[in-house]
This record gives C-alpha cells, structure tokens and sequence, in this order.
C-alpha cells in the first residue's frame, strides 16, 4: 500500500510492502515523493470531495465543537486556530499552483528523513535509497512563524446552539505544551490519572457512576508549538448543568497530591502499554516518525519505561498546577440552547457568551 497524510508539524508518504516486491515498489514510492504532478482533474475530485465533507461536518456537534474550540483557544490569525481539513473559503481559493509552491518550498531532503522497517539488509537498501533519491537537491525551508496565541484570563462559558440537539458536545481546557517540553513524562503520567485511559477519573466519574456519557477523556496534544489541552465528552443534554460541575470538580482535584496507588497504577499502564505499539513494521515506523519529527533523543524508547517510572508525586502535582488552570479555561459547549443555559447559568462557572459554529461572536 502507498499513502500520504499530513498533520499540524509533518506530511508523511508511505510506503507498505512485500520484501519481495520491494525494488519495483520503493521506485513508484520515490515517483510519488519526488516527482508528484498534481493533476487538474484528480486536483477537482479532491476539492469536490473536501467541500462535500465540509458541509456533512456543519451538521456534526463534535465537529462544530472542534472547530469552534480550536479557533477561540488560539484565534483565527495562528494555523492552530484553523481545522486541519481547511474551510469551505480556503478550499476553493486552492490551486494547483499552490500546491506545486508549497511542495517545492518544503519537500527538500534536507527537511525530510526516511524510515525503513523490515527484513532488510542496511546497506544493500541504502544503496537503493541513493539510486532513487540520490540526485533529490536540497533547497531553503521555509519557517512557518506562529504568532501568539490570545491570553485567556478569566474562564469562559462559549455556548454554542444547535437546536434539538441531544447531546451536548464539551471541550474545556486551554494552550498547552509543545513537544519539546520537559515535563512531557510527567504531564503524560497526570493526563493517564485525569483522562488518558478507561480507569481514568473523567472517565469514571462521568461514565461509570453518573451514566451521563459513554466517554470522557483529556489530553495534551503537543506540536512543534504548544497545542491545546482538552477536556472533552459527548454528554446527555439535560445533564449538561451536572456534567459541567463534575468536569469542574475533577480539573481541581488533579491540582490536589494524588494518592501513590493511582500514581503506581497510571505508570504501570503507561509501561505495559508500550509493546503494543511495536508489533508490525508498520507500527515500529510509525513510532519512529515523532523521533524524526520532534527531534527526540534517539534512546528515546530505550528510556521510556524507566522516564516514566520516575514521575514522582511532587512532578505529578507541579505540572498539573502549572498547566491545568481551572480559573482561565475555555469552555466551549454545542448543545441545545434554550434546553441548557438556564442550568449552566446557574453552575456559574465563569460568564456565558454565545457563538457560532465557527467559533465567532453572535451579533446580538
């Protein structure tokens, strides 16, 4: 199989293959990488599929919710501000040409790492790789400058409305870390006891005792540049006054000592979590991309059991202060409106502004 994607910090070209097949396999694999034609006709399908979802994704509260999130946190002006599938405006002011600019300003090997998992022999396969991509030149990367993000001081209430909506879709929480912190072991450790697994206790409290969801969870998604922490469920509509207490109650107490057995227990899972990602080729590659990308220490994976095994309490209660902030969330709800403010007046979390699905005030 052959497949492109791109994400906030990396676009990636894959290449999954029988051994076997691999002389015939990795030349079409270097075609595509370095001599790609974006063809007019397929540039149309593309486009037409692109609008076709944009539209599908109006109608979805946890689309609207993502969207609406992304743009209060970081503003319209910073890309982390804007989705990741573009808007209906962006998508059709794209051409062919832009494209054809932006490949050439970023697809350099000198902005590029190849991967290669498999039954292979080293350097028979580098002497492939420098048949096929020996004569790619390298060319000036184009930095990509982000502007501040907007300081959030004070929590916000963002209601969105979709009427008759049975659901209530949340996402809380603010800017976060990039990758490159150094608290990445601890702030993974904290999230795993706040929202990052099913023993979780977001997940506990709103699912398993009070029934108000089937998921809810937290992360930090660190980038090049610091991304968003989030709080996030789907939660019953008339439960949303309630939900939005019991999120406010668990964001607190992750300030508060966690008690060593829940410490022990998100540490474990964190351990034995690990292999699991390293099964096929596939999986090993696709482990091996963040190294490249963030540019980890390359024992990265050799220490990660025993970097994690070193979380204490103390780094679990100091990062969860530093970078959970209950007094300067966002708070951003897509749900019913005339069903759910009078009760989220009444929680009182923080002032109630109402905005539209794109994140943007409503003209009173």
């Amino acid at each position: 199989g052959l497949s492109a994607s791109s994400n906030w910090d990396a676009s990636t070209v894959s290449l999954h293959t029988p051994v076997a097949q691999l002389d015939s396999a990795l030349a079409l694999f270097a075609e595509v990488a370095l001599r790609p034609a974006f063809p007019q006709n397929e540039f149309e399908r593309i486009r037409r599929d692109r609008l076709t979802n944009l539209l599908q994704l109006k109608d979805r509260p946890t689309a609207i919710a993502n969207q609406a999130y992304a743009a209060i946190l970081y503003g319209s002006n910073h890309p982390y501000g804007r989705q990741l599938f573009g808007s209906e405006a962006s998508v059709q002011a794209l051409t062919t040409v832009d494209l054809q600019t932006f490949y050439r300003s970023n697809f350099v090997p000198n902005n590029s790492t190849l991967i290669i998992v498999g039954d292979v022999n080293p350097a028979q396969v580098e002497a492939k790789v420098q048949a096929l991509f020996g004569g790619w030149q390298r060319g000036q990367v184009a930095v990509a400058s982000l502007a501040d993000p907007p300081r959030h001081s004070t929590t916000t209430v963002y209601l969105i409305d979709k009427p008759g909506a049975p659901q209530s879709s949340f996402r809380i929480g603010g800017i976060g870390v990039p990758r490159s912190t150094r608290d990445y072991f601890a702030l993974s450790v904290a999230n795993t006891i706040l929202g990052g697994s099913f023993t979780s206790r977001l997940m506990q409290n709103l699912r398993e005792t009070r029934g108000y969801t089937y998921g809810a969870r937290s992360a930090f998604d660190m980038r090049r540049a610091a991304g968003p922490f989030t709080a996030s469920a789907e939660i019953v509509a008339e439960k949303t006054d309630s939900a939005l207490i019991e999120f406010m109650k668990e964001l607190n107490a992750i300030r508060e000592a966690v008690p060593a057995e829940e410490l022990s227990k998100a540490k474990r899972y964190m351990q034995l979590g690990l292999p699991s990602g390293f099964e096929t080729t596939q999986q090993i590659a696709n482990a091996l991309a963040p190294v490249a990308v963030y540019d980890l220490p390359l024992d990265y994976y050799n220490n990660y059991v025993q970097n994690v095994e070193a979380v204490t309490q103390t780094d679990v209660q100091r990062v969860a202060r530093q970078y959970i902030n209950p007094a300067s969330l966002a708070i951003v709800i897509v749900g019913d409106r005339k069903g759910i403010e009078p009760g989220l007046k009444a929680v009182n979390a923080g002032p109630i502004v109402i905005r539209d699905f794109f994140g943007l005030p409503v003209a009173p």
